[in-house]
């Protein structure tokens, strides 16, 4: 059979591409569980998007199926192995600040702008049109292709938890909804508290009232406030503060009246996978209220925050630091730092753990730490880490199609981060994002190259067609 130029047959379709993407981009597919149904269980708009492909699909000829509005699939091929393509259709909140409208997809200078471009409705039709394509040039396929549209990805992945009870796990897949060339490891996520349990208080001439930072798990906290009662010269507090803040290069500031001074400090938010590319105004403050003769239980609560977390990303100080060669360090983001005097203080923790760490060991040494120093460990939850091998036909087939379509290695990417792909026993992170783009996913004017789209196409159209012949 005669070599098939996929980049050509994408450009014979390109102008049906993007204005498909740019009515699917135009559906404004942001979770709404209080207005959802039993048919439509996270809203109207995820409802009308995941509708939109899966007619779309009817129309060109795939088998579609919709699983109760949590999910569904768009499949082509015959064969007792399944290929895998795992999409998501769901968005973050527009938010504030964008220069054109976040659900108009308007095309200024060579890219489309719009909410979910990048992540992941527009991979979503280019892996779609990818598809389409093997379909209409009629390939013979020795295995089945099938797209599967998850539509809760951007919170709590219910789609596939939903999807996977009731369908087969495909042999092998990709998601088109991060990096290229290829991310082949992502690190385990556990998110947790670590709670105070009550403590007699003193009765110190100076009381913390309250300290919050942070509001997520995974985000390093770029703002912190405590509220301190008592007597003493309050406005030299504050000026002591306010060197404080000169000296850590950190903006913030000191208000005291008559018995009373609030300490705030703006950090650098960052993802919560490497904590080090923020700075943590939870731990700056933390660090800096342990100058100070306080209360025994707010005097405690500071000093185990200083003694495992400020300065300590890693999880030296509670004695679970470890890296490996395939992901790196063990991390530990504290994402939320919260104290009453009432209720006593609590942490939020956002730990990734390489892929061979021991997980269950690395819990129980955490709480034989918090037994001794008087916490507890609660709300814990876990997402596995996730490896395909190197030597993985996926892997091998990936590298050769990708070096084929861009004349660049295809070198294995590990991330901190989670991606779609954990959702497959044997799945990788593919695109659309080529190296050196700004990643503007969940940012303000979101957008995807349609140079880059086409590219990203013809690479998802070989790939397909490579895995399934």
């Amino acid at each position: 059979m005669e070599q098939i130029n996929w980049l050509e047959e994408v450009e014979k379709r390109k102008n049906q591409l993007i204005k498909d993407t740019q009515d699917f981009l135009r559906i404004k597919s942001v979770l709404d569980e209080e207005n959802g149904t039993p048919a439509a269980p996270f809203g109207a708009g995820i409802d009308e998007a995941l509708h939109y492909l899966l007619e779309k699909g009817s129309e060109d000829g795939f088998t579609s199926k919709n699983l109760d509005g949590y999910a569904g699939h768009l499949e082509m091929g015959s064969g007792e192995d399944l290929i895998g393509i795992l999409c998501h259709i769901d968005v973050v909140p527009e938010g504030d600040g964008w220069s054109s409208d976040p659900f108009g997809a308007e095309i200024h200078d060579g890219k489309i702008i719009a909410r979910g471009s990048l992540d992941d409705k527009g991979p979503t039709m280019a892996a779609y049109y990818a598809m389409k394509i093997i379909k209409e040039l009629n390939l013979s396929l020795s295995k089945r292709v099938r797209m599967i549209i998850g539509t809760d990805e951007e919170s709590d992945w219910r789609c596939v938890d939903h999807y996977f009870k009731h369908e087969e796990m495909p042999t092998m897949g990709f998601a088109p909804d991060a990096d290229f060339p290829i991310i082949y490891a992502e690190k385990g996520i556990a998110d947790f508290d670590l709670l105070q349990k009550s403590q007699d208080s003193s009765d110190a001439e100076l009381q913390l009232v309250s300290f919050n930072s942070g509001r997520r798990y995974n985000m390093v906290p770029d703002f912190a406030e405590a509220k301190l009662e008592g007597k003493g010269n309050l406005l030299e507090m504050v000026n002591e503060f306010q060197a404080f803040l000169d000296k850590n290069t950190l903006m913030g500031r000191g208000i005291c009246d008559e018995d009373t001074v609030v300490f705030q400090v703006e950090g650098v938010s960052a993802h919560g996978m490497e904590p080090e590319h923020g700075k943590n105004a939870g731990l700056y403050l933390a660090s800096y209220l342990q100058g100070y003769s306080l209360d025994e239980q707010a005097k405690y609560y500071l000093s185990m925050v200083n003694e495992f977390f400020v300065g300590d990303s890693r999880g030296r100080s509670l004695g679970v630091a470890y890296s490996d060669d395939i992901t790196g360090d063990l991390t530990i983001n504290v994402g939320k730092l919260t104290y009453t005097k009432t209720d006593g203080g609590s942490l939020g923790l956002n730990l990734r753990y390489p892929v061979t760490n021991d997980m269950d060991g690395t819990k129980k040494k955490i709480e034989e730490v918090c037994e001794e120093i008087g916490f507890e460990l609660a709300n814990y939850s876990n997402s596995a880490p996730h490896h395909v091998d190197k030597n993985h036909p996926l892997i091998q087939t990936l590298q050769k199609v990708y070096k084929e379509q861009t004349g660049e290695e295809a070198t294995l990417v590990s991330i901190g981060g989670g991606t779609y792909a954990r959702s497959l026993e044997a799945g990788v992170a593919f695109g659309p994002l080529f190296p050196g783009r700004p990643d503007v996913a969940h940012q303000k004017d979101e957008f995807i190259l349609v140079d880059d789209l086409l590219k990203a196409t013809a690479i998802y159209a070989q790939a397909i067609y490579e895995l399934a012949k």
